[in-house]
């Protein structure tokens, strides 16, 4: 006999920590890869470091393309356990891991193709050249077991198992941060291989992680299966997964094309400028890993509710977290003061209306509506901001920068209720 899923009975507010919790140190992993490859590769040069730094936003796009494919299964998935279509569910786990087997090496082949000219273009410096294409060169094998991971990861959630994907991230960080100095340093009887061991660590670990999530997908009792037999190529399904991952990717790959935009502004004022816009967004990262931790843990609830036709539980957990102010905590250097300080206190009022919007996003994306999704995050770290940026720096200069990230942020948040309050028809009892 079936027996009932968590997600479909637990109180929301104790569901909502276990579900949120381990996803939040999965994201926080994730983005610790190439952090970890800066810190031990500034022992080798500053052209190393450099070459790794530069690398962040193939890296950045190809895990990006990861959580796309990753997410799309999770709410397929999660739609269908709450249906009790338990065969469908099975069905989109054996498509999903063809599709990341599949993306994952077309886009080790482009990785391959476009760092030359990516790195020709970025620098004229031949050593950061040189330690970049040797960087990717090898980091571009991560994205078959990236791809894999995150895919089964996504798998695992939608069913509610929070605890065993954050483990085989954990194991594949752990590797990759116990071994960059072995190999890089050539410490014991490993040789000494400078930044092409930060690269192999970094695909190792990634394998490791692989290697757990096939292992405990294939061979420890889970919620859903691979089916083998009688597999049949689901068309809709497939342009599905792409649809309903599409807002997460475009919430990820947005900000790397934002920091490169806003670097445009600031470079016209000062080097330091841009250097504090760097660490800044940095920070930022880490706290937008809060939220996309608690949209990892959200999404599968609030899908499979929706599924089950359990609107009340799918409008509760919208409801418990609807975001309160984030608080943030900085540390600036002497020489970024006189810019930082200002910047900080203007932009940290972005992250209540920031986490709202986010929300609303995400809970629109649960109930399948792609489009209103794709809309607030576009707005928030593009259309929007960019022409606001663009308005506000020739009025008011720098500080016009700084403005325009709240005043896009409040004018998102309007919109997104406005258009949460639209698809109120589709979820009773609201």
């Amino acid at each position: 006999m079936e027996t009932c899923n968590k997600m479909e009975y637990q109180p929301i507010n104790r569901l909502i920590i276990k579900m949120c919790l381990p996803p939040m140190i999965s994201m926080f992993l994730q983005y610790s890869y190439n952090m970890i490859d800066s810190m031990f590769v500034a022992c080798i040069n500053e052209q190393a470091l450099a070459a790794v730094s530069l690398s962040f936003p193939i890296t950045n796009l190809m895990n990006s393309l990861s959580v796309w494919i990753g997410v799309g299964i999770n709410v397929l998935i999660a739609g269908y356990l709450g249906q009790k279509r338990q065969d469908k569910a099975n069905s989109v786990v054996t498509m999903g891991l063809i599709l990341s087997l599949s993306v994952g090496i077309i886009v080790n082949i482009i990785v391959l193709l476009v760092m030359t000219p990516y790195y020709s273009a970025f620098t004229e410096d031949s050593r950061i050249f040189e330690y970049g294409c040797i960087y990717m060169q090898i980091c571009a094998f991560m994205q078959v077991p990236n791809m894999v991971h995150i895919a089964i990861q996504k798998m695992l959630q939608a069913t509610g198992n929070m605890i065993s994907p954050m483990w085989f991230q954990i194991a594949g960080v752990v590797f990759n941060l116990v071994f960059d100095p072995l190999l890089i340093f050539g410490i014991g009887p490993f040789p000494q291989m400078g930044i092409k061991g930060a690269a192999l660590a970094t695909v190792l670990g990634y394998v490791l992680s692989m290697l757990i999530s096939l292992y405990v997908l294939i061979f420890t009792k889970q919620k859903v299966k691979l089916k083998i037999k009688s597999f049949v190529f689901d068309v809709h399904m497939f342009k599905n997964i792409f649809g309903y991952g599409l807002p997460s990717f475009a919430m990820n790959v947005l900000s790397s094309l934002m920091i490169t935009f806003v670097n445009l502004f600031l470079v016209t004022y000062s080097d330091t400028a841009v250097a504090f816009f760097g660490a800044y967004f940095k920070v930022q990262q880490l706290i937008f890993m809060s939220v996309n931790g608690l949209i990892q843990g959200c999404l599968p609830i609030m899908r499979y509710n929706y599924g089950a036709k359990k609107y009340e539980r799918v409008n509760r957990t919208y409801q418990v977290l609807f975001p309160r102010q984030i608080l943030l905590l900085f540390s600036a250097s002497e020489k970024m003061c006189s810019v930082g300080i200002p910047a900080i206190r203007i932009m940290a009022l972005s992250y209540c209306f920031g986490g709202v919007s986010t929300m609303i996003a995400t809970y629109v994306q649960a109930m399948g509506k792609i489009v209103p999704s794709m809309v607030i995050q576009v707005l928030r770290q593009g259309v929007l901001l960019f022409p606001l940026m663009w308005l506000l720096n020739n009025n008011f200069n720098i500080m016009g920068i700084w403005w325009s990230f709240p005043l896009t942020e409040f004018i998102v948040f309007a919109i997104a209720v406005i258009i949460v309050k639209m698809n109120k028809s589709q979820v009773k009892n609201i």
